[in-house]
Parts: C-alpha cells; sequence; structure tokens
C-alpha cells in the first residue's frame, strides 16, 4: 500500500494538491488497514484524510533546503530504470 507514497518535497514543478491528497489517502489506508472503509468509519476516515493532507501541505511548503530543486521527469527516468533492472521486461505474448 504505502510503496505508492513517493517523496514530494523539492521537486521542480512543485508538488501538485492532488499528489499531496493522494499521498495522504495512501498514509491513512496503511494506517487503518482499509482500502475502502465500511460506511460505519466512511466520515472519519475521510476525516483523517483532510487532516493528514493539511499536515502534509505543511509540511511541505515550510520545509527549508539549500539542495537544487530536483527534476521530475529525470527521477521518474531513474525509477522506470531500477524497475526495468530488478524486475525485467513484461512478456505480453501467450505460450
Amino acid at each position: 500500500m504505502c510503496r505508492n507514497i513517493k517523496t514530494l518535497f523539492n521537486f521542480e514543478p512543485p508538488a501538485t494538491e492532488e499528489e499531496i491528497r493522494d499521498a495522504s489517502l495512501q498514509f491513512v489506508r496503511k494506517l487503518s488497514g482499509f482500502t475502502k472503509p465500511s460506511k460505519a468509519n466512511e466520515a472519519v476516515f475521510e476525516r483523517a484524510i483532510e487532516e493528514v493532507t493539511v499536515a502534509a501541505r505543511s509540511l511541505i511548503y515550510n520545509l527549508v533546503t539549500n539542495a537544487e530543486p530536483c527534476d521530475r521527469e529525470e527521477v521518474a527516468a531513474i525509477a522506470r530504470a531500477k524497475s526495468l533492472e530488478r524486475f525485467g521486461t513484461l512478456q505480453t505474448e501467450k505460450k
């Protein structure tokens, strides 16, 4: 579940609101153990997502660094290359 949470700080372009909320959703899912809460827990689940989003946004926007921002495309290309090296190519042919 949490493998989908990516570093959002110090990137150019900066993290979007959608990325921050998506990371917050993944975090709440991991903590709760639910990918989709029951009706009884739906309201508290959504409230937790919103509260984590506010905290994550505050953290990301207020952190300070002297490092140059990372380029999102370069980081994504490196991640794809590592994934390809680790898992190889997918075979789409059926035998």
